[in-house]
């Protein structure tokens, strides 16, 4: 039996090289011309507990980490108790027999994980012998493995030629003993591989490489997971003349960082999850009043407080868009996939420097650790736009108008006053009424400049429509297109803008009968939004810390489209 797609768990404690397996099998299909996914879910201590990681492998491009799991590989008895459920009727159950015994499971065998690696003479091949052990069960060609091997090893370093052979050997051992087993699930599709270069990568490095090709000279933060990822990428790589990055006592420390960078010209960026955005509210309100340029990152995770530190959640949009007292609405962009993730940070700096003011680019545990292979990014092809500064003479009134002006920087000509009073054109404090319904004005008037009209929709004259958001955008794109094999009349529309929307966009979604938002979140604050906003939007809402089965949303999406169906015919 041939397949199109292939979905292997590994469940374990965090230490046992759960997910490094899995991103190595992910890393090597790739390598041959497959398309792979990675979900990852851990506990928040550093070590132990109880984690696993999806692989999802395909030969056309994934979506979604997929519902049910072909292949279950637990590393302890736990694991195997956990996640025994998840995998499918025909599907295969490997243990490690170095820790425990199963029996009655017609579906699963042991295979002696530690035991084979440490027989190689490398005891820390043992995601090796496992990996070994799956291309057997879909019939994945040895070759496959060793090019992998070979090119993740050849470092050029003392050793390789050791490190290689008993990687290979690790491989082959877990594939025989699987053989021995009789089982299988299958015979994986032929790659095919791809006519653009791609690149294997996680969320939080394409984020982090977009803000460099967006030009971040200036980067402060302090580690919170699932966000810390970020900060080091900045550590290693922000570097050279004039660029900063550096690791500060907290969160509020970050904020006062960027805007003090920003205030002297520089693209200043800093990441973090819920707790730290909290803490960050009163210097993104200061941003927004002094029209200061920055970019703030929220990596979403389960809230409030401490809440759920490593599972992912999308249930930070309110506290993003209204983060401060006072009229403040902010400029929201929210990535959805991995490819997004890069070019959304390329536009938060875009925007910024177009309306001069903060903006929050929004992203969530499930992103920031997935691993897939995207298109490369072609870099000749991005616009960057740059500072407009002021290079006149001293008399210049910096908040003159109701359009964005030239920001003096200081030392340079043109009065600069940044503070978190009301102020007039010049900068200075005031408190009359006329000045600050003309400041408000301005401050909400520049959010036009950041309208665009780049959104995705199909089959649109149908009058019910699905429009999800951030990471569950992959689960309801999938859920999307098998609707429209079974015909159910749907629409669909995306943008990762979701402040301001695009105006076409929101002119569209006014006409549904029917807006579903699927989103990861109690409140359903999305479609909230959307209906302050004149759109007829209903939310299909989880809160278990875990992404969309693909499924369920085909379901719920059926039931709501035959429900307001029957609604309509009835009135």
């Amino acid at each position: 039996m041939e397949m199109k797609d292939f979905v292997v768990r590994f469940a374990g404690e965090g230490g046992q090289g759960v997910v490094t397996s899995a991103e190595g099998m992910a890393q090597a299909a790739t390598q041959v011309g497959y398309h792979a996914l990675t979900y990852a879910t851990f506990p928040s201590q550093i070590l132990g507990g109880p984690t696993w990681t999806q692989a999802r492998i395909s030969d056309s491009p994934i979506l979604s980490p997929g519902d049910d799991v072909d292949v279950l590989v637990a590393f302890n008895r736990e694991a195997y108790d956990n996640h025994v459920d998840e995998v499918r009727e025909k599907g295969v159950i490997i243990y490690n027999s170095n820790d425990f015994e199963l029996e009655g499971d017609p579906r699963s065998f042991g295979l002696p994980i530690e035991e084979l690696a440490k027989s190689t003479g490398n005891t820390r091949a043992a995601n090796m012998v496992v990996i070994g052990a799956l291309a057997h069960l879909v019939n994945m060609p040895q070759t496959y493995l060793d090019e992998f091997v070979q090119k993740r090893f050849s470092r050029g370093r003392p050793g390789d030629e050791e490190i290689i052979r008993s990687n290979i050997q690790a491989m082959g051992l877990g594939r025989s003993h699987t053989a021995e087993s009789g089982l299988s699930v299958g015979d994986l599709a032929p790659p095919r591989m791809p006519d653009y270069k791609q690149i294997m990568i996680k969320g939080n490095d394409a984020l982090s490489l977009g803000a460099r090709a967006a030009g971040v000279e200036f980067y402060v933060g302090y580690p919170i997971s699932p966000a810390t990822t970020i900060l080091l990428w900045m550590e290693h790589n922000l570097i050279g003349e004039g660029k900063f990055a550096y690791q500060v006592s907290s969160e509020i420390e970050s904020i006062t960082g960027i805007l003090g960078a920003g205030f002297a010209g520089k693209k200043a960026m800093t990441a973090t999850a819920g707790p730290g955005f909290s803490l960050m509210s009163e210097g993104l309100g200061l941003a927004w009043m002094a029209e200061i340029p920055l970019v703030v990152v929220d990596v979403q995770r389960g809230g409030p407080a401490t809440g759920l530190p490593t599972k992912t959640e999308q249930s930070d949009l309110l506290a993003c868009m209204y983060p401060a007292h006072g009229d403040v609405k902010m400029p929201i962009i929210a990535v959805g996939t991995v490819e997004e993730a890069f070019y959304g940070a390329i536009k938060a700096f875009n925007w910024a420097e177009r309306y001069q003011g903060p903006v929050i680019l929004m992203t969530e545990m499930s992103l920031a650790e997935r691993v897939q292979n995207i298109p490369k990014p072609d870099l000749s092809q991005i616009e960057v736009e740059e500072r407009q500064v002021y290079q006149g003479k001293n008399g210049y009134h910096r908040y003159h108008g109701s359009e964005v002006s030239p920001m003096p920087l200081p030392g340079s000509p043109g009065a600069y006053v940044a503070n978190g009073s009301e102020h007039d054109e010049m900068g200075d404090t005031t408190h009359l009424a006329s000045r600050h319904i003309q400041m408000t004005e301005r401050r909400f008037g520049k959010l036009k400049l950041l309208e665009e009209d780049e959104f995705e929709a199909d089959n649109t004259q149908e009058s019910i429509a699905l429009m999800t958001w951030g990471g569950s955008k992959g689960s309801a794109l999938e859920a999307y297109n098998q609707l429209r094999q079974r015909d159910v009349p749907v629409a669909w529309y995306y943008t990762m803008f979701l402040n301001p929307l695009p105006p076409r966009l929101l002119e569209e979604l006014r006409k549904k009968e029917l807006v579903i938002v699927p989103e990861l979140n109690y409140q359903g604050q999305f479609s909230g939004i959307l209906r302050s906003q004149g759109v007829k939007a209903e939310s299909i809402t989880q809160y278990t810390g875990l992404p969309f089965k693909v499924r369920d949303l085909v379901q719920k999406i059926t039931e709501m489209t035959k429900t307001r169906r029957k609604e309509t015919v009835g009135a």
